[in-house]
């Protein structure tokens, strides 16, 4: 049987994107990540299939972010490697705080399968169901839409507050026929949710190729193919399209150089659903984003989350 080495990092949880990315970079063959709000954030909407979770399983402060690599990759020479690249996170102003790098061998039958007996069918909102590829599920109503979904290890469940706030935006915004471009796709959720809702043309891009295989896969499992065309491409430089809906699931940090692009591929009175933004850093975007020329038309929060809708004014 395959051995693995499992790499830990205990951190900050505003990282946590950034310490994923780490991972990917360095040839991780998969991400996890282990985040007590996840644990502790239970759905608004009355239902009974959940998650499966163990609270064990989780840190009590910050969050673990796991990643997969070969038992030939020199053990000190990966952990030094990690904590040179964390160290270098302070550089683009992350507050990293205390963290722990730690590694462990497991088989690969663990590594690839263990992980699928905590994921079940999860509403995420009050309309909108992640199902896994593997569970049988039933609609409860007429008017749920249900996401299929195999998200492997690097690139998320749909579950997590952020992609709830976005898809709650989605909900908000789209009234059917828009044209809308996903940045930083992952796992394709947010565009698959999008076409559910309606919008005729999708356009989801994502800087990892890994990403954007996962992406596809999953645009495939539910039939989607048609709707939604993806691409790697690092956020939206070189794309020349006319949007009527941006949404970008990603850091703050990473909001930041992309509001300009945002603005330029948006028609006027379009749309930019934004997430990923931890509390404090929201004043930050919010006045970006208004320096930019867009108005704020909602800011939506679960927890420590932020999700902002700005509309790009129509020219009177």
């Amino acid at each position: 049987m395959t051995q693995w080495k499992e790499y830990s990092i205990q951190i900050n949880r505003e990282v946590s994107e950034a310490v994923s990315n780490i991972f990917i970079e360095a040839g991780s063959q998969g991400v996890s990540i282990s985040d007590r709000a996840d644990f502790l954030n239970l759905p608004e909407y009355g239902f009974d299939t959940l998650w499966a979770l163990d609270e064990k399983d989780f840190p009590a402060d910050g969050i673990v972010v796991k990643g997969y690599f070969s038992v030939n990759v020199d053990e000190e020479e990966m952990i030094a490697n990690l904590k040179e690249k964390i160290e270098q996170l302070k550089d683009f102003g992350f507050e990293l705080g205390p963290y722990t790098v730690t590694a462990h061998s497991m088989d690969e039958e663990n590594w690839a399968t263990a992980w699928k007996k905590y994921y079940h069918p999860v509403r995420i909102t009050r309309f909108m169901t992640v199902v896994p590829d593997w569970e049988e599920y039933e609609p409860e109503s007429g008017d749920e839409k249900l996401i299929q979904l195999d998200p492997g290890l690097a690139f998320g469940t749909g579950t997590h507050p952020t992609t709830r706030l976005c898809i709650q935006a989605l909900e908000t915004v789209l009234k059917g026929g828009e044209t809308v471009v996903d940045v930083g796709t992952g796992s394709g959720v947010l565009t698959i949710a999008s076409a559910l809702l309606g919008a005729q043309s999708i356009h989801a891009f994502d800087l990892d190729d890994v990403a954007v295989k996962s992406a596809k896969d999953n645009i495939q499992l539910n039939q989607l193919d048609a709707e939604i065309q993806v691409q790697a491409n690092d956020l939206l430089k070189g794309i020349d399209l006319e949007a009527d809906v941006v949404v970008a699931n990603i850091l703050a940090e990473i909001i930041t150089p992309l509001i300009p692009d945002a603005w330029r591929v948006l028609k006027e009175g379009g749309l930019f659903v934004s997430s990923g933004i931890i509390e404090e850093k929201k004043t930050l975007i919010l006045d970006q984003l208004k320096e930019q020329g867009f108005d704020i038309q909602q800011v939506l929060q679960m927890k420590d989350w932020i999700a902002i809708i700005a509309q790009k004014p129509e020219d009177n």
